[in-house]
């Protein structure tokens, strides 16, 4: 992909029709909010441009935020790809199997770790412990507090499974847990946005592959290289490798920002609000 100032501002700006931007470290502040200067910003490009927020998140977390920028009318990426949905609409549903959630909770039994469990906008947790209480307070979602066996078996009656397992602890247990799931790559995405943290999806799905099945589905007349993508952590490289225009925020891990085009200022300083005023509204 062509690095910046290998293409013109001008052309950029005139090819760029659809915006992507992921959240947690990209789009909120130090204090996990919009600041006034992003909604003032979306709430200009609202009625021009589409405007998907791709997360791990939940879905519910993900319209609360879309309801403050005032894009409750456009799609959302949860889970890191796994769901697509729009004004209520699931689009696109990845599940990861059932035997493997069993799995994860096998290992995780005799240890300190914490496991979440995410279904649409189901979010089932084993206790009320400091970790439920974090994502809580950072998502602005109650979680449903339920033994992991009893939410299981709930699961398998209703035929379903977890869009994304959140796995949290001690370090060392985190790395313990890390290499029992290398085990099962060839059917998850186990992926560290924090030492403490494991995020686990389904492995045929990415933020990048959810975007374009979301472009395939409603936006035919967009293809990837009309997109700006904003990311700062791993699961936003394949993202803004594939955007027309991938913007790393300043902050970003030092992988993610050899994979962009360019740097806008960091999320604390407005760096995607004011990357897009000057990029198209000026």
């Amino acid at each position: 992909m062509p690095k910046n100032g290998q293409i013109s501002f001008y052309m950029k700006k005139h090819n760029i029709r659809l915006i992507c931007s992921d959240i947690d470290g990209t789009l909120l502040d130090k204090n996990r909010e919009l600041s006034s200067k992003t909604r003032a910003v979306f709430g200009q490009l609202k009625d021009i441009y589409p405007s998907v927020l791709i997360s791990s998140r939940m879905p519910k977390s993900l319209r609360q935020l879309q309801a403050e920028l005032g894009i409750e009318n456009d799609p959302i990426i949860a889970y890191n790809g796994s769901l697509i949905q729009w004004k209520g609409e699931t689009l696109f549903s990845q599940e990861m199997p059932f035997a493997l959630l069993e799995k994860m909770v096998e290992y995780t039994k005799g240890t300190n770790i914490h496991l979440s469990l995410y279904h649409k906008d189901e979010w089932v947790v084993p206790a009320d412990d400091y970790w439920a209480k974090r994502e809580a307070h950072n998502t602005k979602v109650a979680p449903i507090i339920a033994p992991l066996a009893a939410s299981l078996a709930d699961w398998r009656k209703r035929n379903i499974s977890a869009h994304k397992v959140m796995c949290m602890g001690e370090e060392e247990e985190i790395e313990v847990l890390y290499q029992q799931l290398q085990l099962h790559q060839n059917e998850i995405n186990a992926y560290r946005s924090k030492n403490t943290y494991i995020e686990v999806s389904h492995i045929e799905q990415d933020k990048a592959s959810a975007l374009s099945l979301l472009l395939q589905q409603k936006y035919s007349e967009i293809e990837m290289e009309n997109v700006v993508a904003f990311g700062d952590n791993y699961n936003d490289t394949t993202l803004l490798e594939n955007a027309g225009l991938g913007v790393a925020v300043a902050n970003a891990k030092e992988e993610v920002l050899k994979s962009s085009n360019t740097v806008c200022k960091a999320n604390i300083e407005d760096g995607v609000a004011l990357y897009l005023e000057a990029l198209l509204l000026q």
